[in-house]
């Protein structure tokens, strides 16, 4: 059996749990500073002032990573179908309806936890449909009920508060 079809290889390392964890809530401070940049400024501002805030921090990074010393032999890497640059698209857009949203009654506990059903309906359909570069993969029930769990939750987390 090699090491890709063991059970082992396919189970995620604590560290990426942990970072994915973290992620989240990166994202929810940034949902929440770019909401009150909306707020004052309006969603297209909060928009422009993420992605030239963001702009610039990358070029620090980058600028930051040439510095270190380079390892021997270097290999090239394969380029991105041209597609895969739409992604600032879609972060633009994100920004931009997270930054109303966040400021209405679905508040930021709301706007994230209806994010997330729909990133993961999102995320059943290009594993199903092999979109974007993906691999098939067909949707088990569980991937079904946990959607469901995560519905019924943002339902909680909107209409339970009275």
């Amino acid at each position: 059996m090699s090491s890709l079809s063991s059970s082992s290889a396919l189970r995620p390392a604590p560290l990426h749990l942990l970072l994915a964890f973290a992620s989240g809530g990166l994202l929810t401070l940034m949902v929440d500073f770019n909401g009150l940049v909306g707020l004052f400024g309006g969603a297209m501002y909060s928009s422009w002032v993420a992605h030239g805030t963001g702009t610039v921090a990358a070029l620090i990074f980058l600028a930051l990573l040439r510095l270190r010393p380079r390892s021997g032999a270097t290999t090239e890497k394969p380029r991105a179908p041209l597609w895969a640059y739409l992604g600032g698209v879609s972060g633009a857009l994100t920004v931009t309806l997270t930054s109303t949203t966040v400021n209405t009654p679905l508040a930021l506990s709301g706007t994230l936890a209806l994010g997330l059903a729909g990133q993961v309906l999102f995320s059943l359909a290009a594993d199903r449909w092999g979109l974007f570069g993906l691999p098939k993969r067909i949707p088990r029930i569980k991937d079904f009920a946990a959607l469901a769990l995560i519905f019924a939750g943002s339902m909680i987390i909107i209409f339970g508060q009275g």
